[in-house]
């Protein structure tokens, strides 16, 4: 096991290193610079396309309308995918980020975020052009289907690497992980026992994940908004109380991202590279941009147009790094506490805690919660879509049921290899994502000239997926 363990650290030190982040960062940039900076300048669309991609209503002629293709409303497609990365990213990932890299981080997750919106958008029009039809009539795509039918069946080998990677991975950073972070909180917050916390959990995620994407995305699409929401006002009532600091906080970001830090308090220090390093590597681990995975919950969308699905599926990026993790790094640093050594959620909680004292624990337990509760359906869904591709059809209720008897487990285990194992297999994913964007990258381009040219921009040809 020790040799094990010490390999898949190798490895992990390796896909989470600086030619991963390099990759991930260069793709981006690539994409943006090719998209001629779009997805900045047409985020106000993106936000209106967004509202219009809300369920179908007799009333409503602007909405997802039901002879769209598609299971799920654009909207409902995008709060499936934010389901799945607002998470404990948001709360211990920008506290981390804080924690080893300094204010700085923040700065380069930020930059991070602005280039990932272009790879987000490339990979949601990709889904919905390469998406296929399978035998019970529902939508299926992602990056193995765009590699599949993007670059043709000699690729197929690096469809099932990524569909491999996910499968696995899903079990790990989308499940037992977020049910033992919701079980320490909850066992050190209100002193409910981890078995418990696994239980209740496994129970209310079961009734969720056993119903299908149906389901997940109509759950997501009430429940992600109002989490977002309430958990950006508890924010901004921190910052109210810490007005005063907010000038500071934001100076400390701009400066430290291009200064090293000197050691204060229980702080020991951080290099300008320790500072780009964390910043992008924990806003990528937020956002998921790159990775491959919010694509695979965009192609269930209703919708004929893939540029439009683009449009949308930026906004993820945008809402879950520049507006909730800002939230976050800003209530950290406006306390005094990222000074003395802590790190994780626990930051997180005790800075909210110095404002709002006797309250700032209790939000931040249940937001995270919330979050891992939801990432936890939005993980389903892309883990058995990997296993769908994998297997067939018939195996997507031997995964669901897997999924959910693993909650449990991972609210009473102690997840040193897991975590290692699932981190690992997370970042490759990205590796055969990353491939195909650039090799796809023509397409992309094509599609979104077309499509702001005022010419039809349709779906790839409906295809069988068991066939």
């Amino acid at each position: 096991m020790e040799t094990l363990t010490s390999l898949l650290g190798a490895i992990n030190g390796v896909v989470w290193g600086p030619l991963m982040l390099i990759l991930l960062l260069g793709v981006g940039i690539y994409l943006q610079i090719g998209l001629k900076l779009m997805p900045i300048r047409k985020l106000g669309m993106g936000f209106k396309l967004m509202w219009q991609g809300r369920d179908a209503k007799p009333s409503d002629k602007t909405s997802a309308k039901p002879g769209d293709e598609g299971e799920i409303s654009p909207f409902n497609a995008l709060m499936t995918a934010l389901s799945a990365t607002i998470g404990t990213g948001n709360i211990a990932g920008v506290a981390t980020a804080i924690a080893l890299g300094g204010p700085g981080a923040v700065f380069w997750m930020w930059i991070t975020a602005l280039v990932g919106m272009a790879t987000k958008f490339a990979e949601a029009v990709l889904a919905v052009r390469y998406r296929e039809t399978d035998s019970t009539g529902y939508h299926v795509g992602g990056p193995m289907f765009y590699i599949k039918n993007g670059l043709g069946r000699k690729w197929l080998w690096l469809g099932g690497l990524f569909s491999f990677f996910g499968a696995v991975a899903a079990f790990g950073i989308g499940n037992t992980v977020q049910s033992n972070s919701v079980a320490d909180a909850m066992d050190a917050t209100f002193g409910v026992p981890h078995w418990l916390t696994g239980v209740i959990i496994m129970v209310l995620a079961g009734a969720v994940i056993l119903g299908g994407i149906k389901r997940i995305a109509k759950v997501a699409g009430k429940l992600v908004p109002v989490m977002g929401i309430a958990y950006v006002i508890a924010g901004l009532l921190v910052l109210i109380v810490n007005a005063g600091q907010i000038g500071d906080a934001f100076g400390l970001i701009f400066y430290y991202a291009f200064n090293p830090m000197a050691a204060a308090g229980g702080f020991a220090g951080a290099a300008v590279m320790a500072a780009i390093r964390f910043g992008v590597a924990r806003g990528i681990f937020s956002n998921e941009a790159g990775l491959g995975s919010a694509p695979i919950a965009h192609a269930a969308a209703q919708t004929k147009n893939p540029v439009r699905q683009g449009l949308i599926a930026m906004l993820g990026t945008f809402i879950d790094t520049i507006i909730v993790c800002t939230i976050t790094a800003l209530v950290i640093l406006t306390s005094t506490v990222w000074m003395e050594g802590e790190a994780g959620a626990s930051l997180t909680a005790l800075s909210f805690d110095a404002a709002l004292p006797g309250f700032g624990n209790q939000i931040v337990a249940i937001a995270l919660a919330i979050f891992a509760f939801t990432t936890i359906l939005g993980w389903s869904f892309y883990g058995e879509k990997c296993c769908q591709f994998l297997f067939g059809t018939r195996s997507i209720m031997l995964y669901r049921v897997l999924f959910v008897l693993a909650i449990p487990l991972g609210a009473v285990a102690q997840l040193g290899f897991i975590w290692l194992m699932a981190d690992t297999f997370n970042a490759m994913m990205a590796i055969p994502n990353l491939i195909a964007l650039a090799l796809l990258s023509p397409v992309v381009f094509k599609l979104t000239r077309d499509y702001f040219a005022g010419k039809d921009v349709l779906p790839g040809e409906a295809l069988d997926h068991d066939k």
